[in-house]
Parts: structure tokens; sequence; C-alpha cells
């Protein structure tokens, strides 16, 4: 490791920039892997870091600077402080995680994703073999998830995924990684169907229960990046002054996921279903299935569309038009369905309508109003 200096000119003055930098050989040549970003810092704070940079000799405890010869070479004399070192007897242990890795990696080619990716990936002037590159992506998400900075950073070489791809540390650089993820939006459509296949005959996987939801997630950092999908919406995270995308996803009952899709973070929750109904209409056809969704998400329009097309749903009741049924609700006797809930039916024309009472909710609410009511009386002394 060594340190690296970066130059800059701005506004007429000279900025240095510093990182700590680590050389690795690779079959590909030496490749550079930055350690920890240090940013601007002055001499003093400089020379600090080459001196913690040098190497600790346990037997007078000191700090000096080494230079390492193989035993077959003589240092020569202007070199001070040489070391040199016997190859034949050095031993390299370095403990890594081989069983997750293995086991995902036989379950990545029991699913078939080799074959359909290798058709969809193709070799660039960036790399030659992205299917590897994917494999990682997919196996870091199933063993350890987290941030791409880890994956680069520490799982990597923490793990046994570049002895059982035949590979090395070049293919988990950050810039490798995201030209790879680049590539996987194209064939997504191709996947599900590839993805829906696969669950249907290994799992018994059906889709006539589909869940569907939206949730969205925002962005801190000031990009002009996708400012076609970055867009001030209604936040579920409280954070109405950070631009956001929409997220929506349809997972079965097993919770398999059918589909998704990447939204600006300005869409309205009712004008996404007819697009998702077309969607899977077209990837797995025109069958009867019951959709299960939030009030928010259908609207009257949209629901009377799926009567039409023989689609069951199950989705809440608008505060309007309950208050509407109220009359007939309380007229209705309570029927007991399972331990601590009761329900009341009401049929409507071709509308069925569930008046539903848990006691684990009952409970849950009281606990709710409880502590605003705390909060409430603890402003007023």
């Amino acid at each position: 490791m060594y340190l690296k200096c970066r130059r800059r000119f701005k506004d007429g003055k000279e900025h240095r920039y510093f990182s700590i930098v680590e050389s690795i050989r690779t079959r590909r040549g030496v490749i550079k892997r930055q350690v920890l970003y240090l940013g601007e810092i002055n001499d003093s704070q400089e020379a600090s870091w080459c001196k913690a940079l040098e190497v600790f000799d346990k037997s007078d405890k000191t700090y000096r600077q080494l230079s390492i010869f193989t035993d077959d070479i003589n240092p020569p004399d202007k070199v001070t402080n040489p070391i040199q070192i016997k190859l034949n007897e050095m031993r390299l242990e370095r403990p890594r995680e081989w069983g997750a890795c293995w086991l995902a990696l036989e379950m990545w080619h029991f699913l078939g994703l080799d074959n359909f990716w290798s058709k969809h990936l193709r070799p660039c002037r960036y790399w030659s073999n992205w299917l590897n590159v994917v494999i990682s992506i997919v196996e870091y998400c199933f063993i350890s998830s987290g941030s791409a900075w880890l994956l680069i950073r520490q799982w990597f070489k923490s793990s046994a995924m570049a002895d059982l791809l035949g590979e090395d540390d070049s293919i988990a650089l950050d810039d490798t990684l995201y030209r790879c993820l680049d590539l996987l939006h194209a064939p997504k459509k191709d996947l599900f169907s590839f993805l829906s296949e696969r669950w249907k005959t290994l799992f018994n996987i059906s889709y006539d229960v589909l869940l569907y939801d939206l949730t969205s997630t925002y962005f801190e950092a000031d990009s002009k990046d996708n400012e076609r999908l970055k867009k001030f919406g209604y936040s579920r995270d409280k954070r109405s002054d950070c631009v956001q995308v929409v997220i929506a996803l349809i997972v079965t009952k097993e919770g398999f996921p059918v589909a998704y899709e990447v939204m600006p973070g300005n869409t309205q929750d009712r004008t996404t279903l007819p697009e998702f109904l077309k969607k899977i209409e077209t990837v797995y056809g025109k069958l009867n299935r019951l959709w299960i969704m939030d009030r928010g998400i259908p609207t009257e329009e949209s629901l009377k569309k799926m009567r039409e097309h023989n689609a069951d749903y199950l989705v809440g009741t608008p505060r309007g038009k309950l208050s509407k049924l109220e009359k007939q609700l309380l007229k209705e006797p309570w029927k007991k369905v399972q331990e601590n809930v009761k329900v009341k039916l009401i049929r409507e024309e071709k509308e069925l309508y569930i008046l539903t009472f848990s006691n684990g909710r009952r409970d849950k609410e009281r606990s709710m109003r409880q502590r605003r009511l705390r909060n409430l009386y603890e402003r007023l002394k």
C-alpha cells in the first residue's frame, strides 16, 4: 500500500487530494484498489500518514520503511533497510467462506440461470465474461445482502467466489459491477417469463393469487442523472424534501416475484394498475386470478375492466363508500371465522363487502391512541 496524490487546479489554486491505494497483481495485469480516501490534507498530515504506512518492527518496537527482496537477489548498496525473503518457505493462510458460495452456485446451475444469461450477455471492450460478474452479484445478494461498497471492499475477498469461478479480484471492481448492472435491464421481460416457467416446473407455483403493492425510495444526493425518474412526490418515508422513484412489485402468495417496475417519483398509485394488468396477461395469459391490493391503488374504472376480464380482486373499501354501508352492516350478525377474528358480509350486485374485526388489530389501535394521548398529556403539563 502507498499514498497516492491527485492534483487539481481550481479557481487558480492547486489542490492535492490523497488516498491510500494497494496494488493487486491479476492475470490481466496490476490493478489499483482504493483502500481509504483521505481528501485534501496538509503537509504535516501527509507526513503522519506516510509514517503510519511504514513497517512496525516488533524487535525494537520502532517504525521504519523496509525494502523487500527475494533470497536469490542481492539488494543494491543504495537501498536502506533491505529484507530478503525465502519464497520457498512462505505459506499463505487466508480463511474464506466456501460452503455457502458453493451451495448458492449449485442452486444457480440447478435453476438454469447460466443458460439464460449466457444468451443475453455479450462480450464487449470492457469485459469478456459478464456471466461470472452476474453470478457474483446474485450470490452476494443471496448470501450476504448489503451495499455494493461491502461487496467490493470486503465480501468478495473473504469468500471463495474467485476460486469457484476461476476469476481474480478484477471481477469485483466497482466500474465492472456497475457496467454489468446496466446490462441486466434489457432482458427483464424475458427473465420473468423464464423464471415463471421454472418456478411452475420446480415448485408447482400457481399465479391464481397475486399481491400488488407500491413503495418509494428517495435520494439525498443532488444529482442530475435520471431526471426522468427522480421526481418530487408523495413520500412514504416522510422525506418530501428529497426526489424519489416509485417501485411497483407483484408477488405470488408464496412470495415469488412476478413483475416489477421503476417509475417516476410523482407517479400516482391509481394510474399504475392498468399497465400491470396488460403485462401480466401478456406473460401469464388471461386466467382467472385474485388480485390483492391496497384501497388507494385501483379506481372504479380499473375495477370495472378487471370484472370484464373475469379477474377477482380483494381491495380495501374507500372510507366514503364504507359510511354508506354502515346501516346495512349494523343489521348483520357477526360470524366467527377464526379464534380472534369475526366478520360481517354484505352482497351488493356483484360485489361482496367484508367487515373484519380482529382482537389483535383492536389492541394495536388502542395502544396507538393511548400513546398519542400520553404525548398530548405530557405537552399539557
